[in-house]
C-alpha cells in the first residue's frame, strides 16, 4: 500500500454517531414558523411519524420526501441523500462495533503471514484487520466465517490439525480457492480426467519450470484448477481437495518436505478424491491417516506413479544404477523411484541425491 494510501486511512474520518435527517427538517420548520402538527397536517400524515421522522426512528420514503418538497421547498433528493446518508452511517457504526468484538479471533488467524504476501492490507487498528481479514475469507462476520470453516458437518473428513489450527488451516485452504479461481477451467469431465492421468505422469521426468504450465492446462481442460500455495506454519499437510462448484474441482498442493516423491504422489493421492470422493467435503491429505478413504487414495496414488508389483524389486536395490534403469523403462523419475525405495525399506538417507528438491515460487 502506497504512503499516500496509507495517510488517506489514518486520518480518514469516520464519525462513531449518526445525524438523522430529521434534525435538519426540524430546522427547516422552525425557520418556516411552522409547527410539527403545521407539518403533519400539510404533508397529510400524522403526528406520530412527523415525531418518528424528527427523531430518526422512522426513514423518509420517496413518497414523504416528495410531500416534504412541497411543503417546505426543499428538493426531495436532498431529503433522500440525508435518508441514505444516515442509514449508511447506522450500518458502519452497528458493523464496527460487531468488528470490535472480533478482535480475539484476529489471535488464530496467521494475520501478517497474509500481509507479507500480500493478500491482505496492514491496518491502522485491529478493527480494521479483522475487516481485511473477513474479506480474504468472503464472509461479512466473524459468526459467518465459524459457520463456513468450523461447521462439524463441514469438518466432518477434517484432520485433527485443522480442528486445532483452524485459523492457519484455513488459511492455507483459502489461499488455494483464491488462486483456483483465477485459473480458467472447462467444465468437469469425468473421463477425458481419467485419460489425462497417464499423460500427466509423465511430466514427472521434466523440471518444474517446464512441468507446472502443462500440468496446470491439462488438468484445466478437464475441469480441476491445480493451486501451488506455499505451506503456512502449523499445517503439516502436503495437499487439499475440494469442488468449488459442481463444474470445477480443485487440487492444492504445497511442497512440505519439498521432494518430488512427495509432491507427485500428494498430486495422484488428490486425484482419486476427485474422481471417487464425495463433490460436498473437503480432503486434506495427512502422514499416516487411519481413514479408509485416505488409505485408498494412498494405494490409487502408488500404484499409478509405481505399479505395486515392483516393490520387491525396489526394496531389493543395492545401486543408484538399479534405480535409474527401472525409472527410464517406466519412464518416470528416477527420485520418485529411489523415494519408494526409501518408503519400502525404511532407509531415509539412500538415493537422496536421486530426489530433486525443487524450488518453490508459487503462491
Amino acid at each position: 500500500m502506497s504512503t499516500l494510501k496509507k495517510a488517506k486511512r489514518m486520518y480518514e474520518y469516520s464519525p462513531d454517531y449518526a445525524v438523522p435527517p430529521g434534525q435538519t427538517l426540524r430546522e427547516v420548520i422552525e425557520n418556516l414558523s411552522m409547527t410539527q402538527k403545521d407539518l403533519a397536517l400539510r404533508t397529510g400524515l400524522t403526528e406520530q411519524t412527523i415525531v418518528r421522522i424528527i427523531k430518526g426512528i422512522q426513514a423518509i420514503t420517496f413518497e414523504t420526501a416528495n410531500k416534504l418538497e412541497m411543503v417546505t421547498g426543499v428538493p426531495a433528493r436532498m431529503w433522500n441523500n440525508l435518508e441514505m446518508q444516515y442509514r449508511e452511517q447506522l450500518s458502519r457504526i452497528k458493523q464496527a462495533k460487531e468488528l470490535e468484538q472480533g478482535i480475539d479471533w484476529l489471535q488464530d488467524i496467521p494475520t501478517s503471514e497474509l500481509i507479507s504476501r500480500g493478500v491482505i492490507h496492514s491496518e491502522i487498528n485491529k478493527a480494521g484487520l479483522v475487516q481485511e481479514t473477513l474479506k480474504f475469507y468472503g464472509v461479512s462476520s466473524v459468526e459467518a466465517w465459524h459457520g463456513v470453516w468450523c461447521d462439524p458437518k463441514v469438518a466432518a473428513r477434517r484432520s485433527d490439525c485443522f480442528e486445532t489450527q483452524s485459523g492457519s488451516a484455513s488459511a492455507w485452504i483459502r489461499l488455494g480457492e483464491l488462486q483456483s479461481q483465477k485459473i480458467a477451467c472447462l467444465p468437469f469431465n469425468e473421463e477425458h480426467f481419467k485419460n489425462a492421468i497417464q499423460g500427466i505422469r509423465t511430466l514427472t521426468i521434466k523440471s518444474p519450470d517446464v512441468f507446472i504450465d502443462e500440468m496446470r492446462k491439462v488438468c484445466a481442460d478437464s475441469g480441476v484448477a491445480l493451486a501451488l500455495v506455499r505451506e503456512l506454519k502449523k499445517v503439516p499437510w502436503n495437499g487439499a481437495s475440494k469442488w468449488l462448484s459442481p463444474n470445477k474441482a480443485m487440487i492444492l498442493l504445497n511442497l512440505r518436505g519439498k521432494g518430488e516423491d512427495i509432491f507427485w504422489f500428494s498430486f495422484f493421492h488428490e486425484v482419486y478424491h476427485i474422481l471417487h470422493g464425495s463433490k460436498k467435503e473437503l480432503y486434506i491429505a495427512e502422514k499416516n491417516s487411519i481413514d479408509g478413504e485416505e488409505q485408498e487414495a494412498d494405494s490409487f496414488a502408488a500404484d499409478i506413479l509405481i505399479p505395486e508389483k515392483y516393490n520387491v524389486q525396489i526394496a531389493g536395490f543395492t545401486s543408484k544404477q538399479e534405480i535409474l534403469d527401472l525409472a527410464k523403462s517406466l519412464a518416470i523419475s528416477p527420485g520418485i523411484v529411489a523415494g519408494r525405495f526409501r518408503h519400502l525399506t525404511g532407509k531415509w538417507t539412500y538415493f537422496q541425491d536421486l530426489t530433486k528438491i525443487f524450488d518453490w515460487t508459487e503462491g
